[in-house]
């Protein structure tokens, strides 16, 4: 099985408020969980690899926004494969459709940690279960852009607590995409739609971790660096694009009238 294909259904806490669509921290997380699935069957999932003192974390992840995204209670459908391995990595690509219309594509890098060491192990120990399709949803796999930072135009503080962990108790990635989304204007969240996120896991940070997130301007004038930092270091980097939603990706109150006759209907 080259690709693993799962379909999910958007939930009502998936949705963005401001336009009743999926919201893009959510399309990351059934990502996530697609691929957790996928691992399963090759039994590699997280119950699996804790016996072996054996557990994955994700390096680095990238996904394009390249149509418009669903709205709430549409079925979206995740395909997912391992794309290209080195000597400690992994990668997965992957590529979400609504309709059977393409709405985001992207890549992500992971590894496979010894919990004792707290480092990577070779990937050659499971090579046997991984099968490579060599399809690349954005050619080939490049070293995320490092954009220059200038303005700093917020900060906010945070104190890790129980509902940021993971089962590798952990800081859970999507917190790590929330705290920096709280640190964006809400005013321009409405008036603009996100096309693109990078984000680099650097170190793992624990319960009760002071954490301050800033966000910055850079060069390009709708991309923007987050940094998230514990005592002045880096732990996690997210850079986002934006493009102006009201002459690119409209909502349209036709599209809006019709889910709604539809949900009346069904």
């Amino acid at each position: 099985m080259n690709i693993y294909s799962h379909s999910y259904s958007v939930i009502l806490d998936n949705m963005d408020l401001n336009e009743y669509r999926l919201r893009p921290i959510a399309a990351i997380m059934y990502i996530q969980d697609a691929f957790a699935r996928f691992t399963a069957t090759k039994s590699m999932a997280a119950y699996d690899l804790f016996p072996k003192n054996i557990y994955w974390i994700v390096g680095e992840f990238n996904i394009d926004f390249v149509n418009l995204l669903p709205y709430w209670s549409e079925e979206i459908k995740i395909e997912v494969w391992f794309s290209e391995l080195s000597k400690l990595k992994i990668y997965t690509d992957f590529n979400i459709y609504s309709n059977n219309t393409l709405f985001a594509k992207g890549n992500a890098c992971w590894f496979l940690i010894d919990m004792e060491t707290k480092r990577p192990i070779k990937t050659d120990t499971f090579s046997d279960r991984i099968e490579v399709r060599n399809e690349l949803v954005s050619g080939e796999h490049k070293k995320s852009i490092q954009h220059e930072t200038t303005e700093k135009i917020s900060e906010i503080s945070h104190i890790i607590n129980l509902s940021d962990l993971d089962f590798n108790k952990h800081v859970n990635n999507k917190s790590y995409i929330n705290i920096a989304e709280m640190t964006m204007d809400n005013e321009f969240k409405k008036s603009h739609t996100i096309k693109n996120m990078n984000i680099k896991f650097i170190k793992e940070t624990f319960l009760n971790d002071a954490l301050t997130c800033a966000t910055y301007k850079t060069n390009s004038e709708e991309t923007f660096v987050h940094k998230i930092e514990k005592d002045g270091e880096t732990v996690c980097q997210i850079s986002t694009s934006w493009t102006n939603a009201k002459e690119n990706l409209p909502i349209l109150e036709a599209d809006l009238n019709v889910k709604k006759e539809a949900l009346i209907n069904a």
